[in-house]
């Protein structure tokens, strides 16, 4: 037998957690299923300086133990389990969880985005003690000291601005000899005095114990090796939607991330979306638990229509 809700949350970063404070409050009783492992990005994260609220900062498990606290409280029930398959061309929506079948008349999709990265031990072993993924969020930490970003894109490269603010030396790692980033980014980069080039290369190791000290790259056409000393490595090679449960039942653009429609609304009626899942330009936090809130109060307004 299926088990039948009102609405399943799937996701459990800052939008699907700042969805279920808000659906549990209008009295929905949510299931969110979190995904493996759950918290979102944010459990990848030391010190959270940007989030409001709190002027000395908090750590991001801290952060989102704290938001989970906060809808448990008003009711909303947690499964930590990821979800195996949806059907979202069927009313009520079907989610199942290995063997456990639920259906809901609404959903809000929160499965966010996860980061390209490199494949380095290192690099996973380093995350949070030098290694990044988000400039707008960690550039300050790295005040007067040398970094490398890895990438060439849009995103490679306006992380490189920004980390020029703080940093000494921005170093830019770019397996090719031509950036792929926009025009007036490129053009503002090589105008910086503080941002250094190294084409035809790839980040082969990242040196450090507890700490960044220095990175490995190689040139990939000569094969010579050398070394970078820094203290900060931001990884800005992409990020990929987790947008393959939906793929043929919802409407996403080139790039795998959910259109959105109307706020919060997608093609199919009673489903809704939030975070990074659909945001591939502000990708922050503070975003994603904004346009939580959003989706909730729509779902709610959506369940309130078909009573």
């Amino acid at each position: 037998m299926a088990e039948q809700r009102e609405l399943i949350i799937m996701g459990s970063g800052p939008a699907g957690m700042t969805a279920a404070i808000y659906a549990a409050r209008g009295n929905l009783k949510p299931l969110v299923i979190t995904g493996l492992p759950p918290g979102g990005q944010l459990m990848l994260t030391s010190e959270v300086e940007n989030y409001p609220g709190f002027p000395d900062g908090i750590l991001g498990p801290e952060l989102m133990d704290r938001m989970r606290k906060q809808a448990e409280r008003f009711g909303a029930e947690f499964l930590e389990y990821d979800v195996t398959s949806v059907n979202l061309l069927k009313y009520p929506f079907e989610v199942r969880v290995n063997e456990d079948l639920y259906k809901a008349k609404a959903i809000i999709i929160a499965t966010g985005a996860s980061v390209k990265w490199l494949g380095l031990e290192s690099e996973q072993r380093l995350i949070g003690r030098g290694v990044s993924s988000c400039a707008t969020c960690d550039a300050p930490f790295f005040n007067d000291k040398d970094v490398v970003v890895v990438g060439g894109g849009d995103t490679a490269i306006n992380d490189a601005l920004i980390l020029t603010k703080y940093a000494k030396k921005v170093t830019v790692v770019h397996r090719r000899d031509k950036l792929r980033a926009s025009k007036i980014l490129q053009n503002r980069a090589f105008k910086n005095i503080k941002i250094n080039f190294k084409w035809n290369s790839v980040v082969e190791d990242i040196i450090g114990d507890k700490k960044v000290e220095s990175v490995v790259i190689k040139d990939v056409k000569t094969g010579e090796r050398s070394k970078i000393d820094c203290q900060g490595v931001f990884v800005a090679i992409g990020h990929k939607p987790n947008t393959d449960l939906f793929k043929g039942q919802i409407e996403m653009d080139d790039n795998g991330y959910i259109i959105r429609k109307n706020n919060t609304e997608t093609n199919i009626k009673g489903v809704f979306v939030a975070g990074d899942v659909c945001d591939a330009q502000y990708r922050q936090a503070i975003t994603a638990a904004g346009m939580g809130c959003q989706a909730a109060i729509d779902a709610e307004k959506y369940l309130e229509s078909i009573e």
